[in-house]
């Protein structure tokens, strides 16, 4: 006879996760709305008596819903409202999607730094240069680098010039963003993206398209690897 299958228990949420729900169960309680500032980092984490590593994970994961916007020097600010129920949701769907876009961007990104390499004009090393050097003083101010990170793959696209590929890149780019605040948001990742642009735009800046696209994909690896989310 078959064996009667057992219902499972709920999954126990994540640490990350309930700190993401008591954050917007917060902003409810406090009557706070878009343009309000939350509080400081140092004091947030010792109302919730977790470290800071931990509440940063979670402010990381609301700016990648677009729930706050965390400005270096400035706090976090709160950008649009959500129930808590709501915010959970939009995380595990995005968790689920995060393999799928690492996935998207290789295909399309290494190619358009391949034809980069090929195609490449004065003016498109010029706007390559001007997008490392934002990031770079973003990442000596102590920035994520997160604009410069945006300008420069903004520039190999158009350098690549291939109109249908840069309307795919246009039309996942908001997933994009979602990966690339994620990576930037790890230790020390800032800085180690920002050599690896370096080597892709020596490549580019060489005309070597395979050099260039085996950059590309390196740096790719790289923006996948990111740390799990801490557990209960």
């Amino acid at each position: 006879m078959p064996t009667k299958s057992r219902p499972r228990p709920p999954a126990r949420p994540r640490l990350y996760e309930q700190l993401v729900e008591r954050l917007v169960e917060h902003m409810r309680e406090a009557g706070l709305g878009v343009g309000d500032r939350l509080p400081p980092e140092r004091e947030l984490a010792a109302a919730l008596e977790v470290s800071r590593a931990s509440l940063s994970q979670a402010l990381v994961a609301l700016e990648v819903q677009g729930i706050i916007e965390v400005r270096h020097g400035d706090g976090a600010i709160i950008r649009q409202t959500v129930s808590e129920q709501g915010v959970l949701a939009l995380l595990r769907d995005r968790e689920n999607r995060r393999a799928e876009i690492i996935e998207a961007r290789q295909a399309l990104e290494v190619k358009l730094t391949e034809l980069a390499a090929a195609r490449r004009t004065p003016q498109d090393l010029d706007a390559i240069d001007s997008a490392l050097e934002l990031m770079r003083q973003e990442v000596e101010n102590g920035d994520r680098g997160v604009t410069g990170d945006e300008h420069f793959h903004a520039a190999i696209t158009a350098a690549a010039r291939s109109r249908l590929l840069a309307r795919m890149m246009n039309e996942i780019a908001p997933m994009i963003r979602e990966t690339r605040l994620e990576s930037l948001s790890q230790p020390e990742r800032p800085r180690a993206s920002l050599d690896s642009h370096e080597r892709i735009a020596s490549a580019i800046r060489a005309g070597d398209p395979r050099a260039a696209a085996d950059a590309m994909r390196d740096h790719l690896l790289l923006v996948s690897d990111v740390e799990a989310p801490v557990s209960s």
